[in-house]
């Protein structure tokens, strides 16, 4: 391994913080363990780096607090990397860059809640059908820990920017970001048929990165009857790697569904919904099994 060197200015986090984090291969490994890929070969794999490369990047976040090592195997001796409290903290600084990717790489700059149909960012939204929702845990609107994947045969995740009970709560100048508006409304959409979803078999959870008080006073004002749940960690926007947008200094969430089965494996992904009355309709049909592989 070539040497590193140290970024000697003690009094600038930037640098301190650089010095752990700083070399490419360690923030694509604390993406994927984000991902649910824990092992050595799956991570060799997944990021097609060499063995002596990515023995050296785990040495360093393991000395450095980020993943912790774990035993999953006594003979041979095998381990697990898993993203520890410091390294879960790490999150919000890969959703900016995956936000300043998409926004100022792949985009043209322009803040926005959603996305062409042709763009890079709906490709990776698609490209999730057949993947694996790793476990993890999110709060509900009353502040109790939570899978958001249920034990019916499907669950429901539609992710939306923000809603608020009162009108005057929203951030100044939302109605003019491009796919912002509508989360009442499509809230209100899946309360309205939600004897429909469950008849068909499925749980709906909306998810926004709101604090559980706001969901709450939401869920209230307008007679929610399922769970929504924060993701005010980021944790469920890592494990996807699902598009955000900042607003009112916030990421938050571009508006995308997920069909999700017991065994946690998408088999449906909408995005980008332009008309959220029919993006319900399609999550519907979706659990009623039309048109999902296998069926």
């Amino acid at each position: 391994m070539p040497q590193r060197t140290s970024l000697a200015d003690a009094d600038c986090a930037i640098a301190q913080a650089l010095d752990v984090v700083g070399d490419w291969w360690t923030l694509l490994i604390v993406r994927d363990t984000a991902r649910g890929v824990h092992r050595f070969d799956a991570l060799q794999e997944e990021l097609g780096v060499s063995r002596k490369v990515l023995t050296e990047r785990l040495r360093l976040l393991v000395d450095a607090g980020v993943l912790s090592r774990e035993p999953y195997q006594d003979r041979p001796p095998r381990y697990e990397y898993r993203l520890t409290r410091r390294g879960h903290a790490l999150l919000p600084v890969l959703i900016a860059l995956q936000d300043w990717g998409d926004t100022w790489v792949m985009g043209d700059g322009e803040m926005t809640a959603t996305a062409a149909e042709a763009s890079k960012e709906a490709a990776r939204v698609h490209a999730l059908v057949g993947t694996r929702l790793p476990e993890l845990r999110l709060l509900d609107h009353d502040g109790a820990s939570r899978d958001p994947v249920a034990g019916t045969p499907y669950t429901v995740l539609y992710c939306f920017p923000g809603a608020y009970a009162r009108r005057d709560a929203y951030p100044p100048g939302w109605a003019q970001i491009p796919g912002a508006s509508g989360c009442t409304l499509e809230s209100c959409t899946y309360r309205d048929q939600l004897a429909e979803f469950t008849a068909a078999g499925a749980t709906v959870h909306g998810v926004s990165t709101q604090r559980p008080d706001e969901q709450r006073a939401f869920a209230d004002a307008e007679g929610l009857r399922f769970p929504l749940l924060s993701d005010a960690e980021l944790e469920l926007a890592a494990a996807l790697r699902l598009p955000t947008f900042r607003a009112a200094g916030t990421s938050r969430l571009k508006r995308l569904t997920l069909v999700v089965d017991r065994d946690r494996t998408v088999r449906e992904a909408l995005y980008p919904i332009t008309d959220i009355e029919a993006s319900v309709r399609a999550a519907l049909a979706a659990v009623r099994g039309a048109g999902l592989p296998g069926e």
